[in-house]
């Protein structure tokens, strides 16, 4: 029974996490702690496991062509340090002050893409000199931090990132945190927690085949669905993550 219900939370959250792009960890890393594991392992294992959620949205969206190499390459290098950072710190300090001042910034983009009706509706190419391009990094390298050290709706924040500074629509900007933060910043996070910390490997199948299945049926949905319908997939997920945050 435990397995099963371990089953079934993986693959809803990770559902809505692939759809709107990211916020999985407001429902799995809750559920993991209240089935008794303290946070730092909670994390460490839900870290792993959400390497699964982005390989099973890689699968669906490459069959899209939806991502562009200069992007993978440039989100690689930017947000992996950061990462590092995150994750190497979030075992020495206490995270509740972190969790709601997170909250609250998650709540702001909420409120930001609800009250910009056309915010990623269409693709327009912006902030693409080097100029423009720096900043994007800095941007994606804070981002990274907060993804390393905690791991409710930071991919959300790479998802507003993409659409409000680089100009992508909702659908590419999911494809590219999904398949980026969930594969690779995710598995970065990861391995420095697993070395660092502890990962509860006996749980880590079951949350796995569910990470797999939740990430490909929502990536599934949101390319069937298009930007309008993420959009308010990503308002409702980033609201919800931020009320989680700041009640605890």
């Amino acid at each position: 029974m435990e397995q099963f219900t371990l089953l079934i939370i993986s693959i809803l959250a990770n559902l809505f996490s692939a759809f709107s792009g990211g916020g999985a960890g407001l429902v799995q890393l809750p559920a993991l702690i209240f089935l008794g594991l303290p946070f730092g392992i909670a994390l460490a294992t839900h870290k792993v496991a959400s390497v699964a959620l982005g390989i099973g949205a890689t699968i669906r969206h490459l069959r899209e062509e939806g991502l562009e190499r200069q992007f993978v390459i440039f989100m690689l290098s930017a947000g992996l340090p950061g990462v590092i950072i995150g994750a190497s710190l979030i075992l020495q300090i206490p995270d509740r002050i972190a969790e709601v001042a997170l909250g609250i910034l998650t709540l702001g983009l909420s409120l930001y893409s609800f009250m910009s009706p056309q915010l990623g509706q269409e693709y327009r190419a912006i902030h693409r000199d080097w100029k423009g391009m720096l900043y994007g990094a800095v941007g994606l390298f804070l981002i990274g931090i907060l993804n390393g050290s905690l791991t409710s709706g930071t991919g959300l924040f790479v998802t507003l990132w993409l659409v409000r500074w680089f100009g992508l629509d909702y659908r590419r900007a999911v494809a590219h945190t999904l398949v980026l933060v969930g594969v690779f910043w995710n598995g970065t996070g990861a391995i420095t927690l697993g070395i660092l910390g502890e990962i509860w490997w006996q749980w880590l199948p079951v949350l796995i085949v569910g990470s797999l299945i939740g990430g490909y049926l929502g990536a599934h949905l949101s390319i069937a669905k298009g930007n309008r319908w993420i959009k308010r997939g990503f308002e409702t997920v980033t609201l919800l993550v931020g009320i989680k945050l700041i009640v605890g």
